[in-house]
C-alpha cells in the first residue's frame, strides 16, 4: 500500500508591523461602529485580525488609546468619501453633494448602528477619557476643514450662498448632523421625522440660498 505524503497545514502569511496595525485598526473601527466603545472587546478584534490580544495592547497600549486612533483614521475616511462622491456622483457640484447629504432619512442612516456616524455619536459622550476626548476634536476639527473647503468652493461656482463664511457654515453642517441622537431621544418617531426633513430643508436653503442644483445664475 502506498504511504500517504504528510500534510502540513498552510503557513499564515506574516503581516508586517504597518500592515497589522491596519489590519488592527479596521477591526476596531467595525467593532466600535457596532458595539461602541464600552461593549466593544478588545478581544473580538483580536480574533478578527488572527491574532492574540496582547498583540492588540502590543501595537496601541490600552482600548482607549486604540479607540482614538480609530477616531484619527475616521476624519481621513470620511473627507475622503467626500471628496469621491462630490466628484464621481455629484459631477463637482458642491450644491448637489449637499442635497444628498440632506435628503430625507439619509442623516438617519448616517447613523445607523455599524456606521462611521455612530461611532462619532459615541466618541461625543465619552469626554471622561481623555485621549478619546482629544481624539474627537481633532477628528471634527479635521472633518470642519473638509466642510469649509467644500464650501468655499461651492463659493467659487455660485452654487453656495456668497456671503456665507465657509467656516460657519461647516460647524453649522457639524452642529446639525451631531445633535441627531439629542433629537432621536426627545421627540418621538413621526414628529422627529418631521423635524429631521424640516431642518435640513432649512440648513440648504441657508447655505445655498434657497437655489436647487443647476440653477446657479439662472
Amino acid at each position: 500500500m502506498p504511504q500517504q505524503e504528510p500534510t502540513t497545514a498552510p503557513r499564515r502569511t506574516r503581516l508586517s508591523a504597518a500592515d497589522r496595525r491596519a489590519s488592527i485598526l479596521e477591526a476596531a473601527t467595525a467593532v466600535f461602529a457596532d458595539a461602541g466603545y464600552r461593549r466593544g472587546r478588545t478581544a473580538e478584534i483580536a480574533a478578527r485580525v488572527g491574532v492574540s490580544e496582547p498583540v492588540v495592547f502590543q501595537n496601541f497600549g490600552s482600548k482607549a488609546a486604540l479607540y482614538a486612533a480609530v477616531l484619527d483614521r475616521v476624519a481621513d475616511r470620511v473627507g475622503a468619501e467626500l471628496r469621491e462622491e462630490l466628484e464621481t456622483c455629484c459631477g463637482g457640484s458642491v450644491a448637489t453633494l449637499l442635497d444628498h447629504v440632506l435628503a430625507p432619512g439619509h442623516i438617519d442612516r448616517m447613523h445607523a448602528r455599524g456606521s462611521l456616524g455612530a461611532l462619532l455619536a459615541d466618541a461625543a459622550a465619552l469626554t471622561e477619557e481623555p485621549p478619546i476626548a482629544e481624539a474627537y476634536g481633532r477628528c471634527t476639527r479635521r472633518l470642519a476643514d473638509e466642510l469649509t473647503a467644500l464650501l468655499a468652493r461651492g463659493q467659487r461656482a455660485g452654487e453656495i450662498t456668497a456671503d456665507l463664511d465657509p467656516a460657519a457654515g461647516a460647524w453649522w453642517l457639524l452642529s446639525f448632523v451631531a445633535s441627531h441622537r439629542f433629537r432621536g431621544t426627545a421627540l418621538p418617531g413621526a414628529s422627529r421625522t418631521e423635524l429631521e426633513n424640516g431642518l435640513a430643508e432649512l440648513t440648504r436653503r441657508m447655505l445655498t440660498g434657497g437655489a436647487r442644483p443647476g440653477t446657479a445664475g439662472s
